[in-house]
């Protein structure tokens, strides 16, 4: 496998990639979503893809809690215009990532709905690291791991706190209580309001994106990355109603730069196909099983040698190992 300097794929490989993928045939496609990735191919063939932008530099610092949204959104915010939407986008979607993303999200939408109550709790269990540099004696930086694994339990109302059990123990975050949660501290009950159109969805991402990550802001990301970024952090935190689910694969279609990478392991040594994005010399990946398309972890690979470590490495990985609903913070539920 062949991978551009930017993290692409050649077409032909993730078209290939496509007809391998069990159940992906053009003929399961509702009418809509076919008409949709016809409509998208041709204009890819029509026009010539845009430059892409230069990256802004950000901050030696990089932290993936498992759980932990890098966004916070305020529904109520109307859209600005800033620096980063007057420059050229870094490039509209590839077809095979948006022709993936419809898959993952009729098989999403197609999933039971969970039976849920006021007053249980959503378990997630995850597996995984992030990584840290710090400068050492002689002046140099060095890159350590850090332990991400982790067991949450997210009050379905937000009526109780959240539990967290790590390797440094167990601590419990404020309830956040009915009327408070968000997209960086979602409850399902809150996720159920969210609209299941997706570009509904998507502009209410994109109004906290442009508004903390446009050109003003000072951000060392912008808005499509932290968009992706945020999308990824719903779908890895808590799990959403099915409609939801969906609406947010869908949503991330939509997203300049979004590619498909036809290998990818999570941090359980799960292999699966994943949907990624690249942004200054890193690709975040959002990790499928090839078979179920079930989402099975995400993770951010170094397309570059640097002081974070050599190319190929990934700087964060978290897999999902666990999921399912608690009457009690700190019950496990039966599997």
């Amino acid at each position: 496998m062949n991978a551009a300097d930017d993290g692409r794929l050649d077409p032909s490989e993730g078209a290939e990639t496509i007809l391998r993928l069990p159940g992906l045939a053009d003929t399961d496609l509702p009418f809509r979503g076919h008409r949709r990735i016809k409509e998208h191919l041709m204009r890819e063939t029509a026009r010539d893809a845009r430059p892409a932008r230069t990256p802004i530099r950000r901050p030696l610092a990089l932290f993936l809690a498992a759980g932990a949204a890098t966004c916070a959104v305020a529904l109520a915010v109307t859209f600005g215009v800033s620096r980063f939407d007057e420059r050229p986008p870094v490039a509209r979607p590839e077809p095979a990532a948006v022709q993936l993303l419809d898959r993952v999200a009729l098989v999403a939408q197609e999933a039971p709905a969970p039976t849920v109550r006021d007053g249980q709790f959503l378990y997630t269990k995850t597996t995984g690291h992030s990584t840290s540099l710090s400068e050492t004696a002689g002046g140099g930086m060095a890159a350590a791991r850090t332990d991400e694994s982790a067991e949450r339990w997210v009050s379905v109302d937000g009526t109780a706190g959240t539990l967290t059990r790590n390797a440094k123990g167990s601590a419990t975050d404020p309830a956040r209580g009915k009327d408070n949660a968000s997209l960086n501290g979602p409850t399902y009950r809150f996720l159920e309001s969210l609209p299941t159109d997706p570009d509904r969805l998507l502009e209410t991402i994109y109004a906290d994106t442009r508004l903390n990550h446009g050109g003003d802001s000072g951000s060392t990301t912008g808005p499509d990355q932290e968009a992706f970024v945020a999308i990824g952090d719903l779908l890895r935190t808590v799990e959403a109603p099915p409609g939801v689910s969906a609406a947010l694969y869908r949503a991330a279609a939509r997203i300049p730069g979004v590619i498909l990478v036809p290998e990818a392991t999570d941090a359980a040594g799960r292999t699966g196909v994943a949907i990624a994005r690249v942004h200054k010399g890193e690709r975040t990946e959002w990790i499928f099983d090839k078979g179920s398309l079930r989402l099975l972890g995400e993770r951010t690979v170094l397309l570059k040698d640097s002081a974070w470590g050599k190319a190929g490495t990934p700087v964060t990985s978290v897999a999902i190992v666990g999921r399912g609903i608690a009457d009690k913070a700190g019950q496990t539920p039966k599997q």
